[in-house]
This record gives C-alpha cells, structure tokens and sequence, in this order.
C-alpha cells in the first residue's frame, strides 16, 4: 500500500466523553477515517503515523443524522469511526504527534 494512501486513510481523531472514557479503560484511541477505508489498512497508517504497535482495530459506519434547517430537512453525511487497541505499554500524545 502506498504512503499517500495510508496518509490519506486517518481523518481526524474523534474527541468526547465516550472516547476519553474508552482510552483510560481499554487502551483505546478513535479515529474518523475515510469511507473505503479496511481494518488493515487503518492499522498500518496508525502504526506508521504514531510509532505505536497495535493489537486490534474495530470499524464502524455511523449514520448522518437528519437535522431541521430553516429550508426543511436536511440530513448530515455518513462517515467511518474506527477503534484502535494499542499494545500493552504503547500510548499516543495527540500533543506530540507528528
């Protein structure tokens, strides 16, 4: 897999209650990444992006929400959630991070 493609896969990390929770309790991070994007894929970009080892990664769709605007309805787009379990010892510092 090219290094364009694996710098393009992680959009942004996802940041909330849920998420600050799930990282002190399983050793978890989320991250938003593209639509396409596999399991293998989303573990290679972040084992390159951050210098971490990781054990596991969990993806799932999330459902664009419908939202009233003053036009009618309008509706949010559909977007990829990925959870990513880091090995034992292996934390990643959004402040640091390259």
């Amino acid at each position: 897999m090219s290094k364009e493609r694996l710098y393009k896969v992680i959009l942004a990390p996802v940041v909330s209650e849920k998420t600050a929770r799930v990282a002190e309790l399983a050793n978890q991070v989320v991250f938003k990444v593209i639509k396409d994007a596999n399991k293998s894929e989303v573990k290679e970009a972040v084992e390159q992006m951050f210098d971490v080892k990781v054990d596991q990664v969990r993806l799932l769709n999330v459902k664009g929400k419908t939202k009233r605007t003053r036009f009618g309805l309008g509706r949010r787009s559909d977007w990829k959630k990925a959870y990513v379990s880091l090995a034992e010892g292996q934390e990643i510092d959004f402040a640091v991070a390259e």
